[in-house]
């Protein structure tokens, strides 16, 4: 099935339960890889990639390549800010761009029908809204994929290999495809994520956001432990 939302897009929908609407990983890790997601978005449009030697950029900064309008509001906000902001580390461009994201892609998914909000009490007291799932067909549709993907051992198209990478990147392949191996289904995400299924801008682009991904999960956890 073609992937016809935003990676970030069906990367949160497919890491959301379906009938409780709760994220399969932490609010940290939630943040930061679909910030990545939107950042791999725009390397596979060779609209940025890390800038390299001998570049006006230092290097490793992400460079934005071609800040034309794209088909999407949200890429088009986004690829503005990078253009205009100073360059920065994918680390610093994910911290960045972290803050009320998973927000406005929940309110792209209600509007296209996949989720609806349901606000519950926590603790009898505090409002917190859950996403759960309306239409499971395109979810159902990416699943399918992604198990023809990571089980059955088929090729994917970059756009699919890279959701993949941010799946293997906060270690959430296994959950999102059921299978009896979960450890292969694992193995075969991690290979998948260090495969030359891109080019080389755009690998570069996969290996500096994922690896930016992991980085700040860390950062954003020993800061929080430090302080408790």
């Amino acid at each position: 099935m073609p992937l016809v939302g935003l990676i970030a897009e069906d990367l949160l929908l497919l890491l959301l339960d379906d009938s409780t609407g709760k994220a399969m990983v932490d609010s940290t890790a939630l943040d930061r890889v679909l910030a990545g997601a939107v950042l791999l978005e725009l390397a596979l449009d060779h609209r940025i990639a890390p800038a390299g030697e001998g570049e006006s950029i230092k290097k490793g900064r992400l460079a934005v390549r071609n800040a034309d309008p794209t088909r999407d509001e949200l890429l088009d906000r986004v690829l503005s800010r990078l253009a205009e902001d100073r360059p920065r580390k994918p680390e610093g461009a994910i911290e960045k761009l972290s803050g009320g994201l998973r927000k406005e892609l929940l309110t792209r998914l209600a509007a296209r029908g996949l989720v609806r909000p349901e606000v519950e009490r926590a603790l009898g007291l505090f409002p917190v809204t859950r996403w759960p799932a309306v239409d499971p067909a395109y979810e159902s549709g990416l699943r399918a994929e992604l198990t023809r993907v990571l089980v059955d051992g088929a090729e994917p198209a970059p756009r699919t290999a890279a959701l993949v990478s941010l799946l293997a990147a906060v270690d959430a392949a296994a959950k999102v495809v059921p299978s009896a191996d979960r450890r292969a289904v694992k193995r075969r995400a991690k290979e998948l994520a260090r495969g030359e299924w891109a080019g080389a801008a755009v690998r570069q682009a996969v290996d500096a956001v994922n690896g930016a991904v992991a980085a700040s999960i860390v950062a954003v956890t020993v800061a929080t432990g430090s302080g408790s």
